[in-house]
């Protein structure tokens, strides 16, 4: 793309943006937000997209539906896609809310009973350069309460990890504590939120759509059993480098679509203390290698069938050989292992 068609594309995508900022609504605008408790709310969403590395068009779009306040697994959705728009700083949104937007399509439409009350987005909603990032584009074109949160601190309108912010940082003492994220304006785009007690480094939340920043705050504590919330936990099973969300999990503990932090899943299964499957590749080739041993043998005691004996073991080896190779294929395809590119991560 030339830097004239960018120039085009951005001032396009600028105004787009504010056209749907203007729907925006910094508000509670539900009955369960408003009540003790969250009496009401009883399904949560996530969403998030992997990249893979070295690929700037493939990734793994996800959405997960958890419990609330049980934050157990309702549902979940893991699809390849291909993106077409082009990556341009503080333009993410036009990249990945496609695929966002279309898991909860399909949602609807096969599950509508199971659809979110609320999502929780991996990226930042108002606390944006033009206060309208992921979490709100997605929020106000999905027309659901959108929260916005962030595990790194965006650098936009005068707030930086200074040595006052991270001052501030340690005045939080416990869960649920916070203080705001100030623009050099004055307005409030976000907070820094403990979301748990088990860790000291907060996340960073801010409005997507339809929910206030307190309420949002408060929720996303609410739905933390540890550092970030549950829904857009980045973590598989313990010891693996599963990019998904915690809930992205296949039967036997198998990764959904195998994107990892630093590859593809390996065929094994990724439980721990569970060893991998033993197939019969190498105990194929053992026999072969045997057989060959054997006929060698009877060769040398019968040198006038040698050559022939000699033909039909190679025969015979190559043919155990191929098919084992083959059942291993098969092994791995009904196992639901997914052919897939380089390395992949966050």
């Amino acid at each position: 793309m030339s830097s004239l068609q960018q120039d085009e594309l951005i001032k396009m995508w600028e105004s787009e943006q504010e056209n749907l900022k203007q729907q925006v609504q910094e508000c509670d605008t539900e009955e369960w937000q408003r009540a003790s408790g969250f009496t009401g709310l009883q399904r949560v969403g996530g969403v998030d997209l992997s990249f893979i590395k070295g690929d700037d068009v493939k990734a793994c779009a996800q959405l997960v539906v958890l419990s609330y306040p049980q934050l157990e697994l309702l549902y979940a959705d893991s699809q390849m896609v291909t993106l077409s728009a082009p990556y341009i700083a503080g333009f993410l949104a036009f990249r990945e809310t496609p695929h966002l937007l279309d898991a909860l399509r399909r949602l609807e439409r096969d599950r509508p009973s199971l659809m979110p009350q609320v999502v929780f987005v991996d990226g930042n909603g108002l606390f944006h350069y033009r206060e309208f990032g992921l979490a709100c584009h997605l929020g106000v074109l999905a027309d659901l309460p959108c929260v916005g949160v962030a595990k790194n601190l965006l650098h936009v309108q005068g707030v930086v990890r200074s040595a006052e912010h991270l001052s501030q940082i340690s005045t939080l003492q416990k869960a649920g504590d916070t203080f705001p994220l100030m623009a050099a304006s004055g307005r409030v785009l976000g907070k820094a939120l403990r979301s748990s007690d088990k860790s000291t480094k907060p996340v960073y939340v801010s409005v997507g759509h339809r929910i206030s920043l307190d309420t949002a705050a408060r929720l996303t504590s609410a739905c933390s059993r540890y550092r970030v919330p549950e829904p857009i936990r980045p973590t598989c099973s313990p010891g693996s480098t599963c990019a998904h969300t915690s809930h992205l999990r296949a039967p036997e503990g198998r990764c959904s679509c195998s994107v990892t932090k630093e590859g593809p899943a390996k065929p094994a299964l990724m439980s721990a203390g569970r060893p991998p499957p033993v197939l019969p590749l190498a105990a194929s080739q053992s026999a072969a290698s045997q057989s060959a041993a054997s006929q060698s043998a009877a060769s040398q005691s019968a040198a006038s069938q040698s050559a022939a004996s000699q033909s039909a073991a190679s025969q015979s080896a190559a043919s155990q050989s191929a098919a084992a190779l083959r059942y291993h294929s098969q092994r791995e395809l009904s196992a639901g292992e997914p052919h897939v590119g380089p390395g992949m991560q966050l």
